[in-house]
């Protein structure tokens, strides 16, 4: 992108990673409700048969779906440390600096991104104490690809909302109102072949729907479409937002 300063970027991602690392609460936090989904709808549908699962057993069905919607959430946290800055004036102070808005919007997208990553393989690693496998420890090289793609993804468009919206309430109301449709419209939690013809096409306009079909690609070797199409979708649609966001976190009145 023209004109980005590449120091100002990092020190801004080096800045979001002391702040993770120092805040054992938002850790603990992030990690409890995709914890609580993985064991309640693994204890509560493991008996039953949950046809169009790919031929795997449903604790490796869901992990990946769960690592999906851990990128997904923290994608809320991205955009409320922008309103924090915001109302504690932490951005009135970066912008007196000779930094244009456009890379300092991006280095908030790769601290986030980063953040979200070492959650979902938090989450994972967390998985494997229930007895979830991936059918290869090589795939997780590329799952974290897939994390990676859909942390963008997801914290362009929290940037996006956080760039209009000026209060945590605001942003938390209309971001949970995105945020819950597309997690049930994306196959996360159970397979999207046995949604209804007419919804099944809204998930296929569904970014996370992509990004999660991917992560069971190269994790447990069962997907909807090829994972090269799946890393193509995920990335036009992360590389959109984190444009539009960028620039609209640049045109807006953030101050």
């Amino acid at each position: 992108m023209r004109g980005t300063n590449l120091p100002a970027i990092y020190v801004l991602w080096l800045r979001e990673m002391k702040r993770y690392r120092r805040s054992k609460s938002r850790i603990v936090s992030t990690l409890a409700l995709p914890f609580l989904f993985l064991v309640g709808f693994w204890f509560g549908f493991r008996s039953l048969a949950m046809p169009g699962v790919g031929g795997v057993g449903y604790l490796q069905f869901l992990v990946p779906g769960i690592v999906g919607m851990t990128m997904l959430f923290a994608a809320s946290f991205g955009g409320i440390s922008v309103i924090f800055d915001r109302q504690f004036g932490f951005l009135k102070e970066i912008l007196v600096t000779p930094v244009d808005r456009v890379s300092i919007a991006l280095g908030r997208v790769v601290g986030s991104t980063t953040t979200a990553a070492i959650q979902g393989v938090l989450l994972l690693a967390i998985s494997l104490l229930l007895g979830f496998r991936p059918v290869s420890w090589l795939g997780v090289l590329p799952a974290l690809g897939f994390m990676l793609l859909i942390g963008a993804t997801f914290i362009g468009l929290g940037l996006l909302f956080a760039s209009r919206v000026n209060d945590f309430q605001a942003f938390n109301l209309i971001f949970n109102f995105v945020l819950f449709p597309l997690l049930f419209l994306s196959g996360a939690l159970y397979p999207v072949s046995n949604f209804p013809v007419a919804i099944r096409y809204l998930t296929y306009a569904n970014p996370l729907t992509y990004g999660i079909d991917g992560l069971r690609a190269v994790l447990v070797g069962a997907s909807m479409f090829p994972p090269l199409l799946d890393f193509l979708v995920v990335g036009g649609f992360a590389l959109a937002f984190v444009v539009a966001g960028a620039y609209a976190f640049e045109g807006s009145d953030v101050v």
